[in-house]
């Protein structure tokens, strides 16, 4: 029996929309563990030159995962560096809610080319070298909006409900070449994109913080943690599962009297 924790040494991690929020500590979480590399890709320069500053176990990919021609350029430098690719984390997204009335065609394109397509390409990039390596783990960024809907988010709770969908049909196609295919579906975390929103909008904290169990607002660390858990050999026998990372918030969704 084996229960030693485990850790990323000798492998080599990719992380999409690495430069903030969840990627950023998502990033972190594996060079904790002793990874051996971190291909961090953004679109941010600045964002990845503070991230890679001083450590050379980060190597910083300026792109945009809705690019084709990323996964050229990321096929490339994995070949020059000679690195296999273990495991892969498909963060790079776009979360900007409207309704259905009001969502045109390009903004619906841009959810699924940002969310989904780009995401696939990579995916089937790393599928690709697992296969010639042996194995390795793909973790999604999902949401509790594939399942529940949001407030006037139309396209971005269509394409998250198509990257859970894609993670399930994955990790069934690819299991038997010891790839195994996760998710993570936060709730409402504070990122830099999500911070003023939390402060300036009193509903949006009563419907997502004080209706949550746990009564406070997610951090990007704990869904990190769950990423680097679902990589690890810890998780060895888990698959195409979707894993909410929201306080308990999706289950219920009411307000609980307060006893204490």
């Amino acid at each position: 029996m084996n229960l030693h924790l485990s850790d990323f040494t000798g492998k080599t991690i990719i992380v999409t929309g690495a430069a903030q929020g969840i990627g950023l500590a998502t990033v972190q979480a594996f060079l904790l563990a002793n990874a051996r590399r971190v291909i961090a890709i953004d679109l941010n320069p600045q964002g990845l030159g503070k991230l890679a500053e001083g450590n050379e176990r980060i190597s910083p990919l300026e792109g945009d995962v809705a690019d084709p021609e990323l996964v050229a350029r990321l096929g490339a430098f994995l070949d020059k560096e000679r690195l296999t690719l273990d495991v892969l984390v498909n963060n790079a997204g776009i979360a900007r809610g409207k309704r259905a009335d009001e969502t045109t065609d390009e903004e619906l394109q841009a959810y699924f080319d940002i969310n989904v397509i780009g995401l696939f390409r990579l995916s089937r990039l790393a599928v690709a070298r697992m296969q010639r390596s042996g194995g390795g783990a793909i973790v999604n960024t999902a949401s509790i909006f594939a399942e529940i809907g949001a407030t006037a988010s139309s396209g971005y709770s269509a394409s998250k409900a198509a990257v859970a969908g894609l993670t399930r049909q994955m990790a069934t196609d690819y299991g038997r070449d010891n790839i195994r295919v996760n998710a993570v579906a936060p709730g409402l975390i504070e990122t830099p994109l999500t911070a003023e929103r939390i402060r300036s909008e009193a509903w949006r904290r009563q419907i997502m913080i004080d209706q949550c169990p746990l009564r406070r607002v997610g951090q990007a660390e704990d869904v990190a943690r769950v990423i680097r858990f679902l990589a690890s050999d810890e998780a060895g026998f888990i698959s195409g599962q979707v894993i909410a990372v929201d306080g308990g918030w999706a289950m219920g969704r009411y307000p609980r009297p307060e006893t204490r």
